[in-house]
């Protein structure tokens, strides 16, 4: 029974795996180990080419250990030559399943970055303990900076401390460490955010307005209309978006961030807005792109309507949920419709609807 020490590209690394047979079907076992590849222009140095050989060496002592079991018929593969690999590399490696989520793996990015200038050797996953995850937090709390050399705010702490347990997560399920010690360590709280939004009169007043990248005007009134992600309607197609003489029209799709399936009724103002129907696996908005030229753009269209209100193309789900409130929809059909697996996300909208409210009564003021 063979065992072989195999390498996949995966990104910016090479990872590392085995390729055995377990009881007549072909496994496989990723080694949580990377190899640095040879950049296009120029050649590895030396410090490069030693810590290859490094790993080389340790995966193949896990090859050769690997296979000594198989011999002996024995199957664990739980053992000390996999806590030698590094942690933030490891972690690299995870981002970079997420660079089509570009929100998400820019997040993912400067969780390392800070990671790497708390620990700049890396750590081993054998090293990984409760008080590193805690030391962490305490840097990310309290030493870490932005680019402006500002302290991270409450909400950049709480997602960059959850991208580094993520990733420990992760290292637990594929069986690198045998225990995660982030369990030991209370997450960090979120703070207020601030969701930025347009009023109905708003809404109504940029629809007058031309946009100088037409598609981009069209697919954030849609999202107004309809509340979906800008991720889920970049990659929308006309097949998930179906009609029934029962429930009118509705899109049928799993979104981007939650992975979750959902059949969203949206409304025949929604449907109208998109004219006529293309090809089934043909994108609905072609040519919708996102990058700081088109959020410039958006922003330079809604102040033609003179709305100086800072607007993202994420702004028109938050809009989209607090219209939905505002004119009476109840918290949890919002819940719903936005897709949110728990419902305390969605009761943000609801605490900007009371402040509007406050801010309403306190509008009337008598001379006496």
């Amino acid at each position: 029974m063979k065992v072989t020490l195999r390498q996949r590209q995966k990104g910016k690394k090479i990872s590392l795996y085995l390729d055995y047979y377990k009881n007549g079907k072909r496994e496989y076992e990723y080694l949580g180990l990377y190899l640095i590849p040879e950049p296009e222009t120029g050649k590895l140095t030396q410090a490069q080419k030693d810590e290859n050989k490094k790993i080389l060496s340790l995966a193949e002592s896990i090859r050769s250990k690997r296979h000594l079991e198989i011999q002996n018929g024995m199957y664990g593969f739980n053992d000390q030559e996999k806590l030698k690999g590094f942690f933030i590399i490891y972690m690299e490696t995870l981002a970079e399943k997420r660079l089509e989520s570009k929100g998400n793996y820019d997040n993912w990015d400067s969780t390392i970055k800070h990671l790497r200038k708390f620990c700049p050797k890396d750590i081993s996953f054998g090293q990984l303990d409760s008080k590193f995850v805690a030391d962490f937090k305490e840097y990310l709390t309290k030493t870490a900076k932005t680019p402006s050399n500002k302290n991270l705010s409450d909400n950049s702490a709480h997602s960059y401390f959850n991208k580094f347990r993520a990733a420990l997560k992760q290292a637990f399920k594929d069986g690198i460490i045998r225990s995660n010690p982030a369990e030991q360590v209370e997450s960090l709280p979120q703070g207020d955010t601030e969701r930025e939004f347009l009023t109905l009169e708003e809404l109504q007043s940029i629809l007058k307005y031309e946009c100088e990248i037409p598609i981009l005007k069209t697919a954030f009134i849609f999202s107004c209309l309809t509340g979906l992600r800008w991720s889920d309607i970049n990659k929308l197609v006309w097949s998930e978006i179906q009609h029934s003489n029962d429930y009118g029209w509705y899109i049928r799709f799993r979104q981007k961030k939650t992975k979750g399936a959902e059949t969203l009724p949206i409304s025949d103002q929604a449907r109208d807005l998109l004219k006529e129907i293309g090809e089934p696996e043909e994108r609905v908005f072609k040519g919708l792109k996102y990058s700081a030229w088109h959020n410039l753009k958006l922003q330079q269209w809604v102040m033609k309507a003179g709305i100086s209100k800072t607007i993202t193309f994420h702004c028109a789900r938050h809009t989209y949920a607090t219209l939905q409130l505002t004119l009476g929809t109840d918290i949890f059909t919002v819940s719903k419709l936005l897709g949110h697996k728990d419902i305390r996300t969605t009761q943000v909208y609801a605490k900007i609807i009371d402040e509007k409210k406050m801010e309403a009564a306190n509008r009337i003021k008598l001379d006496f």
